[in-house]
């Protein structure tokens, strides 16, 4: 067992040491980027959150980490096993959730959907620079009236010749507003079948006309990361810069089935930090003549609290393990975003409880945490998305419309 500290507090969450199973490589990751979030993340972001800016001094630092493109093989991407990637996912979001989001986005959805369905000669032209982070990357699929039904999207796509004219609209796009590598999911006017386009942008060039990003305000969630609403209208993108491995949806699936692990561990990663906080503060605040945390309710709280962090860590484990084995699939991802987000989601709220007022303030940490779980709660699938996906899987039976 994790050895206690004089106080009797555990020093951290792993109380079932899962992490003893990290190779030498995988903690090396997962230190390299726990350093980054602690020396250049968050002295920051409070600032970037409240003001609601994304902090680009920081990509230049997180490109040095060698990273970037995760578990994809050549290309100048680091080939990481899963578990190392996972590592990433954890450290990153228990820094900060929009800075998770920025890399989630680039490394996972949009150079995972180059990595799926591109020609070799498509990765050799993308790739490498988006593992340097010259070129950015987003992934447009989302529409203002097909977020969880996402299959009936409507954005269109027309070829004349060697050219595709694409019209529609896009929502809540990740980093599209200043991207340079944007995938655009469009319906083929001809066959009805989903297909994927690369809108291709230079650093610093204009977006070509037929594309016009606006950035959403007024969020109370992932406020440093920039989501934009994004209309289409006769944009014109070159068949070269179609990804011919993408041909329905179901291809697109694969893609999404692939990250909500990744939104599992996201949640992971907020709990603990959540967690934590909520440990340190309960020894540090004196009410009462003593800490509360010699309190009997809250150390309720937090013995829940851990036991739901170890829960979700369970669930993430077991995931990779199916994975590696080649055995994961669609209920499964779906069981596992559902579960953790929902447990992530208690914790962090029960971490503002400890705190009581003190947990409204960012300087705490926990108020970000909170309101960028309610984020994760519902996107890469909602709560009630997954349990239809599981509950069919159960019964047989679709309840989806």
């Amino acid at each position: 067992m994790t050895a206690p500290t004089t106080n009797g507090i555990l020093p951290d969450h792993d109380i079932y040491r899962l992490d003893d199973r990290l190779t030498d490589e995988q903690r090396e990751i997962r230190d390299r980027v726990r350093a980054f979030v602690d020396a250049d993340v968050m002295p920051i972001i409070n600032d970037y959150w409240e003001r609601a800016e994304f902090p680009f001094e920081l990509v230049p630092k997180m490109a040095e980490l060698n990273i970037v493109g995760t578990v994809i093989e050549g290309y100048g991407c680091p080939g990481m096993s899963r578990l190392a990637s996972a590592m990433v996912s954890v450290e990153l979001a228990r820094g900060d959730g929009s800075i998770n989001t920025f890399f989630g986005v680039h490394s996972g959805l949009a150079m995972g959907s180059i990595n799926e369905f591109a020609s070799p000669e498509q990765k050799e032209r993308w790739l490498p620079r988006m593992a340097r982070l010259e070129m950015i990357g987003a992934f447009a699929l989302t529409e203002p009236a097909h977020g969880s039904d996402s299959v009936a999207l409507e954005t269109s796509a027309r070829r004349e010749g060697d050219t595709w004219v694409l019209n529609g609209a896009k929502r809540w796009i990740g980093n599209a507003s200043y991207g340079n590598i944007i995938i655009i999911y469009a319906r083929d006017e001809a066959d009805q079948k989903v297909k994927a386009f690369v809108l291709e942008r230079e650093p610093d060039a204009e977006f070509p006309e037929g594309f016009q990003p606006t950035v959403i305000t007024g969020k109370v969630g992932k406020r440093a990361i920039l989501q934009p609403d994004i209309v289409i209208k006769d944009l014109r993108i070159p068949e070269a810069n179609r990804l011919p491995g993408c041909a329905s949806f179901k291809d697109v699936n694969r893609v999404l089935n692939a990250t909500r692990g990744g939104v599992a561990w996201e949640s992971l990663g907020h709990a603990i930090s959540a967690y934590e906080d909520a440990v340190r503060y309960a020894e540090e605040r004196v009410q009462f003549g003593k800490p509360i945390g010699a309190h009997q309710l809250v150390q309720n709280k937090l013995a829940n609290m851990l036991a739901e962090v170890t829960n979700i860590k369970l669930m993430c484990f077991r995931l990779l393990e199916l994975q590696d084995e080649g055995l994961l699939t669609g209920p499964m991802a779906s069981l596992v975003k559902l579960s953790a987000a929902q447990k992530a989601r208690w914790v962090v709220s029960t971490a503002r409880d400890i705190l009581g007022g003190n947990g409204l303030l960012l300087e705490n940490n926990v108020a970000r945490h909170l309101t960028d779980m309610e984020v994760v709660f519902t996107y890469e699938g909602t709560d009630s998305m997954q349990s239809l996906i599981v509950g069919r899987a159960i019964t047989g039976h679709s309840a989806f419309a």
